[in-house]
């Protein structure tokens, strides 16, 4: 089969997805995370390629890169195939530690290029961290002193590091979504908890069973797609599909 030729973006900036193969966990511990962070700096130098935001989850990572040279192709397999073989070497992992052809999204307007960046630091609190509480994204170099991402064009378009804190917060409307472009069955934690009143998307698997599935019919009368509920709670697929098909 041919491969689609991957979007190009004027304004080369691009939101990057790596997954593990299969799902599987990419990170053991917080060494791993470090190298993986060492790595990718390293590659972004050689490449001249600019490092935005980021954010380390147990089973993918999202990365937004700032790409003027024509080079993200050459950086991110520079990187991901080094630090592979890292975890395959520490860990002794046989076979491929990341899916087969990385994800990547055009990224042209400066609307979406805010809301990217908000949605790629909004990844944990599906787990039940703040922004400013996890430690493997970049929203507290956005915060503090930045030694890994580019933040200054960022926190320059919103005036400063309190104006990029109160566009972080303010995201329950945010139309960005990194596949298919936007649509309004992938929306964020914000939204999906003022749908379950209060609740916590991430805690709705601990529920009883009655509530769990009242719960997710509520987000499915919503418009949140199968897709975004099985994202935000953790929840598999089929069980969601069985609850909701008779709506």
């Amino acid at each position: 089969m041919v491969r689609r030729a991957r979007a190009r973006a004027e304004s080369g900036f691009y939101h990057v997805v790596l997954r593990g193969n299969g799902r599987q966990i990419i990170f053991n511990d917080d060494a791993d995370r470090r190298e993986f962070l060492r790595l990718l700096k390293r590659a972004g130098d050689a490449e001249s390629v600019g490092i935005i935001a980021w954010c380390l989850m147990d089973n993918h990572v999202h990365l937004l890169l700032n790409d003027e040279s024509g080079h993200l192709s050459p950086m991110v397999h520079r990187f991901a195939s080094m630090y592979a073989r890292y975890f395959n070497e520490k860990a002794g992992h046989v076979g491929s530690l990341f899916e087969g052809r990385f994800k990547s999204k055009a990224i042209e307007s400066e609307a979406y290029l805010l809301q990217a960046v908000r949605y790629i630091h909004d990844n944990p609190l599906a787990l039940g961290y703040t922004r400013d509480s996890y430690p493997w994204s970049s929203y507290r170099e956005y915060m503090g002193a930045a030694t890994l991402s580019d933040t200054a064009l960022l926190t320059g378009m919103l005036g400063g590091k309190e104006g990029f804190a109160r566009f972080s917060a303010e995201g329950a409307a945010d139309c960005y979504a990194f596949e298919g472009g936007p649509r309004r069955g992938d929306r964020g934690v914000v939204e999906a908890q003022h749908v379950l009143r209060g609740v916590e998307p991430a805690k709705v698997k601990g529920l009883p069973q009655h509530e769990c599935d009242r719960c997710l019919r509520a987000l499915r009368t919503a418009g949140f797609s199968i897709r975004a509920i099985e994202r935000l709670t953790g929840i598999g697929r089929y069980h969601i599909n069985k609850v909701t098909s008779a709506m």
